[in-house]
C-alpha cells in the first residue's frame, strides 16, 4: 500500500466475501442500493462489481472519510457506483433519491450512539421501495444465544472507548424497527460471530 492508496480496512476485506454470498441469494437481478456508513468504500465497490444490475450509492457521516471513499470509487471505475455523498442518519432528512430496493448498513450500530438505530430505521422506512429490504450487518447480543467471549471483550472495549458505544441487543433493535413499521424477516449467522439481519415493512 502506498500513500496514494485509498484507506483500507482489514475487517471489511474479510467480511465482504460472506456478506456478498448472502446478498447474491437475497437480491433481485437489478435495483438501487443505498449504503449507510460506507467507510473505506470496500464494500461498495466489491458488491457493485458482483451485482452489475444494481446502482450503488455510498454515503458516510464523516466528512473527512468522504475523500478516501471518493478516491476508492474513482479508482474502481465501476459505472454503477455513484459518487459518495455525506449522510448522517442523526441529522435530519436524507438528501437522497426517493426510494431504494436495498438500504445496507454494516458495522455502524455498535460504534455510534443508540439514537442512530432509531434514525436508521426511520430513514429506511421512508426511503425503501414497497418490497425493499434493510440489511444490517454486525455483532449483536441475543437473549436466547450465549454471547461469544470475543464479542463480550469487544463490547467492553467499545464502552471503554466511548460510553455511548457498544454491541446492541437484537431484541432492542427489532423493537426500534417495529416503531417504524419494520419487521425482522431473516437472521443469518455469518463468520466471526456476526449476523446479517434482513428487515422489511410489516
Amino acid at each position: 500500500m502506498t500513500l496514494n492508496d485509498p484507506p483500507f480496512s482489514a475487517a471489511a476485506d474479510r467480511n465482504k466475501h460472506p456478506i456478498l454470498a448472502e446478498l447474491l441469494g437475497l437480491l433481485a437481478p437489478q435495483g438501487r442500493a443505498l449504503e449507510i456508513a460506507s467507510g473505506t468504500g470496500q464494500h461498495a465497490v466489491w458488491f457493485a462489481d458482483a451485482l452489475p444490475g444494481w446502482t450503488w450509492q455510498p454515503t458516510d457521516a464523516d466528512a473527512a472519510a468522504l475523500a478516501g471513499l471518493a478516491q476508492r470509487v474513482a479508482h474502481s471505475r465501476h459505472g454503477n457506483v455513484r459518487a459518495p455523498v455525506r449522510l448522517d442518519v442523526l441529522t435530519g432528512p436524507w438528501l437522497v433519491e426517493a426510494t431504494y430496493e436495498l438500504v445496507f448498513c454494516a458495522n455502524m450500530l455498535h460504534i455510534s450512539p443508540w439514537a442512530s438505530c432509531a434514525a436508521l430505521m426511520r430513514g429506511a422506512a421512508l426511503h425503501l421501495a414497497d418490497a425493499g429490504r434493510l440489511v444490517v450487518y454486525g455483532p449483536f447480543l441475543e437473549d436466547a444465544v450465549v454471547t461469544a467471549p470475543g464479542n463480550l471483550a469487544f463490547d467492553q472495549s467499545l464502552r471503554e472507548r466511548n460510553p455511548a458505544w457498544g454491541i446492541r441487543r437484537l431484541e432492542d433493535v427489532c423493537e426500534e424497527a417495529g416503531r417504524c413499521g419494520m419487521v425482522l424477516r431473516e437472521r443469518r449467522a455469518l463468520p466471526a460471530n456476526n449476523l446479517l439481519l434482513v428487515f422489511a415493512r410489516r
